[in-house]
C-alpha cells in the first residue's frame, strides 16, 4: 500500500461514518444524520461540485441539469418539507407543460383529455380502448419462468401502449429488446402506468372532478443541483466535513468489518480515514472492487457483469430567447435518437439571458458506440438536423457543449438481480458497510426515493453507533414498491 496522510475525524462523540458519493443521497444522508445529533459524518465526492448525475452548472448564462429533473408531488412530505426548509422561496411550483411524440403526432405530457379527443391519432386511440376492453382476456407467459419484461407489459398494457411506447423507449434507453429486460422493472413500470391509472390522471383533469396532483412539479429556481448544494451547506453547518475532487481508491476492512477509506485529495495527495462506518452511494459494482483486501473471485465476476447505460448530454445554445414553449419534449420512437429535449429555462421561468436559451438534449449512447466519438460541434449540428426531422423549429444554433455520463443508468437485463443478490449478499458480510440509493441498490427511482433511503438509514442507526440491521430489512422491502414518476 502506497504512503497516506492520516485524516482526522470530526471530533464528536457519535460514530464514525463515512459517506461515499455527493448525490442526492450521500447528501442527504449527511444532512440528516448531523440534524439528528447521532453524528457527525464526513463526505467523499470525487466531482468538485455535489449533486452527481442530479446537479447543476452555469453555461452560457443558464442553469443547466445534467439532463431533465423535477420534484415530485408524490414526494413524501416530510422530504419536501426538508428540502422546502433549505430552499424557502427559491424552490418554484411549476406547471408541468410537455409533449410527447406518439405515432408521429404531438401530444400534451402529462395527457389532457382535449389533446386525446384532437391530436392522437384516431387508430392509435381505439386500439388503447380496446386493448382496456380486452385485458381480461390476455394471456400472459405460459409459466413464471417464461416471463419478460415484454410479455407482463403486454398482458398488462396490451399492444398498442407496449408498441407504440414502452417497446422502443425501453430498448433506446437500455440498448436491449424487451424480451431481455427484467420481470421486476415491468411490474415497477406498470404499477403506475396501468391505462386505467393513465385514463383517470387525465379525467382528473376534467372540471369538477377531484384533481390529483400530476400536473405541477417542484424546480429549485437557479437548477435541480440546488437541492443537493443546499443540503451540504447545511451539513457542514451542522458539522458535517465534505471533501470535494476526493477519489475514493480503496475500502479497507479487516475480520468483516470495516476499518479505513483511503482516497486521493483534489491536491492530488494519498490520504486516509480511519471509520466505523462506510455508507456508500457510488455504484456496487466500483464499491466491490474498491475493497481490500480483494473481495472474493465470484463476487468479483458479479461486479463485471452489472451494466450500465452511457448517455450524452448535448447543449446547444441558441440565438433566441425561447425555443418552445414547453418544457421538455419525449421520443419514444426509435427512428428518434435522443430520448428527451429539455429547455432549462422553460423550468425556472427565468427570462434571462435576453435573447438567449440552452437546450439540454438526452442522448442515450455508451463509450464503444459511434456517436460517443463525435465532436460536441458534430453532435450539436446532428441534433439540429434530428430536431427539425421531428417538425421541430429550425435552432439558431450559437455553440454546443456535451457532458458524457459513462454510468447514467443500471441496466435492468434479466440476469441483473442473480448478479445484484451476490455483491449484496457480500457486502452485508462487513459489518459498517452499508449501501443505498439509486447507484448503491440498482434501483430505478427518482430523486425523492433516494432521500428516502437515506432517511431510513438514519434512523436505522443510533448514537453509539448500532445499526439496527432487520429494521434495515425492512425499508428494503419497502423500497422496492417505490413508482417511478415519468
Amino acid at each position: 500500500m502506497a504512503s497516506s496522510d492520516t485524516v482526522s475525524f470530526p471530533d464528536n462523540a457519535g460514530p464514525r461514518i463515512t459517506i461515499l458519493g455527493g448525490g442526492p443521497a450521500g447528501v442527504g444522508a449527511a444532512y440528516m444524520l448531523s440534524q439528528s445529533g447521532k453524528a457527525k459524518p464526513v463526505l467523499l465526492e470525487r466531482a468538485p461540485k455535489v449533486g452527481g448525475n442530479s446537479g447543476s452548472f452555469l453555461h452560457d448564462g443558464v442553469h443547466c441539469d445534467f439532463g431533465s429533473h423535477r420534484l415530485h408531488p408524490a414526494s413524501d412530505p416530510s422530504i419536501l418539507a426538508m428540502i422546502r426548509g433549505l430552499l424557502g422561496d427559491d424552490l418554484l411550483t411549476r406547471p408541468r407543460h410537455g409533449r410527447i411524440r406518439l405515432k408521429g403526432s404531438w401530444i400534451h405530457f402529462p395527457l389532457k383529455p382535449a389533446d386525446l379527443l384532437m391530436k392522437m391519432p384516431k387508430g392509435f386511440a381505439l386500439s388503447l380502448l380496446r386493448d382496456m376492453g380486452t385485458k381480461p382476456f390476455r394471456k400472459g407467459a405460459a409459466t413464471p419462468e417464461a416471463e419478460t419484461f415484454a410479455t407482463i407489459l403486454h398482458k398488462e398494457l396490451g399492444p398498442a401502449m407496449c408498441e407504440g411506447f414502452y417497446y422502443p423507449y425501453m430498448k433506446k434507453l437500455w440498448a436491449l429488446p424487451p424480451e431481455e429486460l427484467a420481470v421486476t422493472l415491468a411490474r415497477r413500470r406498470i404499477s403506475g402506468s396501468s391505462i386505467t391509472k393513465i385514463i383517470k390522471k387525465v379525467l382528473g383533469q376534467l372540471p369538477g372532478i377531484k384533481k390529483p396532483q400530476t400536473g405541477i412539479f417542484y424546480y429549485p429556481r437557479k437548477g435541480f443541483g440546488l437541492i443537493s448544494e443546499a443540503l451540504l451547506g447545511g451539513a457542514e453547518k451542522l458539522g458535517t466535513w465534505a471533501a470535494l475532487g476526493a477519489s475514493v481508491t480503496a475500502v479497507e476492512h479487516e475480520g468483516g468489518k470495516v476499518r479505513a477509506v483511503r482516497y486521493t485529495a483534489a491536491d492530488s495527495s494519498e490520504q486516509r480515514i480511519a471509520t466505523d462506518h462506510v455508507w456508500s452511494t457510488i455504484p456496487l459494482s466500483m464499491l466491490v472492487r474498491m475493497a481490500e483486501p480483494a473481495a472474493p473471485a465470484p463476487v468479483l465476476e458479479a461486479a463485471d457483469k452489472m451494466r450500465y447505460r452511457g448517455m450524452i448530454l448535448i447543449y446547444i445554445t441558441l440565438d433566441q430567447d425561447q425555443y418552445t414553449e414547453y418544457d421538455a419534449h419525449y421520443f419514444p420512437e426509435l427512428n428518434v435518437p435522443i430520448s428527451r429535449l429539455s429547455e432549462p429555462k422553460n423550468y425556472s421561468a427565468s427570462s434571462a439571458p435576453k435573447g438567449q436559451t440552452v437546450l439540454c438534449a438526452e442522448l442515450p449512447c455508451d463509450p464503444h458506440e459511434e456517436l460517443w466519438g463525435l465532436t460536441d460541434d458534430q453532435l450539436g449540428q446532428k441534433l439540429c438536423e434530428c430536431l427539425v426531422a421531428t417538425g421541430l423549429p429550425q435552432p439558431k444554433l450559437k455553440a454546443s457543449l456535451t457532458r458524457r455520463l459513462s454510468h447514467a443508468y443500471p441496466v435492468y437485463d434479466r440476469d441483473f438481480e442473480t448478479h445484484f443478490a451476490v455483491l449484496d449478499k457480500w457486502v452485508g458480510s462487513i459489518n459498517g458497510l452499508l449501501t443505498f440509493g439509486r447507484q448503491g441498490l440498482f434501483a430505478h427511482d427518482n430523486t425523492h426515493h433516494a432521500l428516502a433511503m437515506s432517511a431510513a438509514a438514519v434512523e436505522c442507526i443510533d448514537a453509539a453507533g448500532t445499526f439496527d440491521h432487520a429494521r434495515w430489512a425492512e425499508h428494503r422491502k419497502e423500497f422496492e414498491h417505490h413508482v417511478v414518476e415519468d
